[in-house]
């Protein structure tokens, strides 16, 4: 988005080295994204907004749709293939081709509502996953698991009427986008942390609040909103995890999705910004994921 922008092409390069330096590189399928249709797209965004957002599209420079989120003339193919990396994950993982996935994108997506892109988000990747396991596959309920510092405001405006989806998350607040408090529910689970908060406060939201309603929607299929910020590494906001609560919460994902969902889990980078943190933690979220 700019030179001096968090959301930059080095996160992915970090992700990359990380996974070649601890031996995970050359045990993992790969597969190139594909570029989202319109259609997929159609099921979580209006579609006036995506006429908007394609004429918008610069042919060269910068075009700033609020101060922190910028389009430049490539940015839409690679919004588009970050959200096609949740179909083809949630085809490979349904499919029994792949046992889970994870899919290191950028742009991240979970802030773009239904009509309106925000917080560094174009399309709401987890959402288009998720909306692609419900009407092609035909599953009857998914949940969405969202650990980013930020709280998914973009997959709650998608999904708040949906009752074929559950929403449980952890956020800092008061913080950006200051949402997530009005209109709980029960399914949407959604548990402001303030800041200071580190991995007792996690545990503590997870086992209480998340697993409860995880106990009785019974989903048949797991999406992850994994964003790494809430690490007391990551200088953008003020929770206080470390690495092994990265790790716990992880565990705790397959946990749930082997008793409720026949282990399937599609998991999507959102933030993480400190980039030494962002790829160890990274890593080892997908070490747990190839666990046996």
């Amino acid at each position: 988005m700019d030179s001096w922008h968090p959301e930059s092409p080095a996160r992915l390069r970090a992700i990359e080295q990380a996974l070649v330096a601890g031996g995970l590189r050359e045990r993992l399928l790969r597969f190139e994204a594909p570029l989202a249709t319109r259609a997929q797209l159609e099921r979580v965004h209006d579609p006036r907004y995506l006429d908007a957002i394609e004429a918008a599209a610069p042919q060269s420079g910068l075009v700033h749709l609020d101060p922190d989120t910028a389009l430049n003339p490539h940015t839409l193919t690679a919004a588009r293939r970050a959200a096609g990396a949740a179909v083809l994950a949630t085809d490979l993982v349904i499919g029994g081709k792949a046992n889970n996935a994870f899919c290191a994108v950028r742009p991240p997506g979970h802030h773009a509502e239904r009509g309106r892109a925000m917080g560094f988000c174009f399309f709401n990747n987890v959402a288009v996953g998720a909306a692609h396991a419900l009407e092609q596959h035909g599953l009857a309920r998914v949940a969405i698991v969202d650990f980013d510092v930020h709280h998914g405001n973009g997959t709650e405006d998608i999904f708040r009427d949906d009752g074929r989806v559950l929403m449980v998350s952890t956020f800092q607040h008061p913080f950006y986008p200051g949402s997530g408090i009005a209109g709980r529910s029960g399914r949407m689970v959604n548990i402001p942390l303030p800041a200071g908060s580190g991995g007792a406060e996690l545990r503590t939201a997870v086992e209480r609040q998340w697993l409860p309603a995880i106990e009785s929607f019974r989903p048949q299929m797991l999406f992850v909103s994994a964003g790494f910020d809430a690490h007391r590494e990551d200088g953008m906001a003020g929770l206080q995890w470390v690495d092994g609560d990265y790790q716990w919460i992880t565990r705790w994902i397959k946990s749930a999705a082997a008793e409720f969902a026949g282990g399937r889990i599609v998991s999507l980078l959102e933030g993480g910004y400190e980039l030494s943190m962002l790829a160890r933690n990274v890593a080892s979220h997908i070490a747990v994921l190839m666990e046996g």
